[in-house]
């Protein structure tokens, strides 16, 4: 006779599982976060360093060293772009100013004939609160810079360990099989072909959508007229990589260097034009282009985003939707956890397996009990 563990023993199971994995995680952020990085970055450069190898016949070290000078030269070249519109940015900081102000002393009025807030109470909590913050410059100013060492030496452990997942993916892969049966090598194999295939085309999908994104926005920017289009409209591109909370945030960022420099007709404009970018990826780009590689339901991208930033912050809300693919793809081809794959896919996944599943079983039942 087979012993059955009870259910709420292996809900505990689960728990303990999930509390463990978080818990690793947190403690585990300096090492496991640019290791993923590291790991999404080989899976879309493999194809790459495949085609040097078969194609002209590249040793492994010099294929590994040739896509990653590829990847870093792309960071490179996107990072200089976007410094570059930012330091034109710059030169127009005393027209800003200029603007604000005229625009503060309208808020003023408005306030004060709205709230009976006189003036000078308004100027004097304005000097109090500039007054703290100035205070605090010379911190903030610190933990500046400590951040741009930060994620300078995040990007060199990126391309590190991109290389060596790279020079040593065969034997990555060998000790990977060893850790199962060989009975179960078949399902091995074939979980790690998903996750690459699936990992990659995703990635590929992102860069894709952040390219029309990016393009879309440009061009309504500069018909607009707004000033900095080609910066505004790459930040949208980029920051839409971050499913709901990119585009709000991008939006945000427009809407005050719009504001800035232009009226609020144009200000209108620039929040119709981004609404409609949105309505378009998220209805035409997004599924076509990157929701037909990972079938994930919105409920599950949206609690992933928001435990990824409890967890990593911004990183973790990068990784939290490939993670989440990985995972489901492991769920779906191990019996005992496919019904955590089936909570993280769609509906219609749900309605080809377990639904027809469902009504057979009704169906026998019926056909027993007559």
């Amino acid at each position: 006779m087979v012993k059955t563990t009870p259910f709420y023993t292996r809900l505990a199971h689960v728990l303990i599982s999930i509390i463990c994995l978080f818990y690793l995680a947190i403690i585990g952020e300096t090492l496991l976060a640019p290791l993923i990085f590291a790991f999404l970055f080989s899976l879309l450069l493999l194809p790459f360093a495949n085609f040097l190898e078969r194609r002209w016949k590249f040793p492994r070290s010099l294929s590994s060293a040739t896509v990653l000078m590829t990847l870093v030269l792309g960071i490179t070249a996107i990072t200089y772009l976007l410094l570059n519109q930012l330091s034109d940015l710059t030169n127009d900081l005393p027209a800003f100013k200029e603007q604000l102000l005229a625009t503060s002393t309208i808020i003023q009025d408005w306030i004060s004939d709205t709230f009976h807030i006189d003036n000078h109470e308004q100027i004097s909590y304005i000097n109090s609160a500039t007054s703290e913050a100035l205070s605090q410059g010379t911190s903030l100013l610190g933990q500046t810079l400590l951040s741009v060492s930060s994620v300078m030496l995040f990007l060199v452990f990126i391309f590190l360990y991109t290389f060596f997942i790279l020079l040593h993916r065969r034997l990555l892969l060998s000790f990977l099989v060893s850790l199962f049966r060989e009975e179960h090598s078949a399902v091995v194999y074939d979980v790690v072909f998903n996750i690459q295939y699936i990992v990659k085309k995703y990635i590929a999908g992102l860069f894709l959508q952040m390219l029309i994104v990016s393009v879309l926005a440009c061009t309504a920017f500069e018909i607009i007229g707004i000033k900095y289009a080609f910066l505004l409209g790459l930040i949208t591109g980029i920051f839409n990589v971050i499913p709901y909370i990119g585009i709000l945030t991008s939006l945000i960022l427009t809407v005050l260097l719009t504001f800035s420099t232009m009226d609020s007709t144009a200000v209108l404009l620039v929040i119709f034009t981004v609404f409609v970018i949105h309505l378009i990826d998220s209805n035409y780009i997004m599924p076509k282009i990157v929701g037909s590689k990972v079938k994930i339901n919105t409920l599950t991208a949206l609690l992933g985003l928001v435990l990824g930033e409890l967890v990593w912050g911004i990183k973790g809300m990068f990784l939290s939707i490939p993670i989440i693919a990985i995972f489901k793809v492991v769920f779906d081809r191990v019996d005992g956890l496919k019904p955590w794959g089936y909570v993280l896919g769609e509906d219609e996944e749900i309605s080809k397996t377990v639904i027809p599943e469902v009504e057979k079983a009704e169906i026998e039942q019926k056909e027993k009990s007559e």
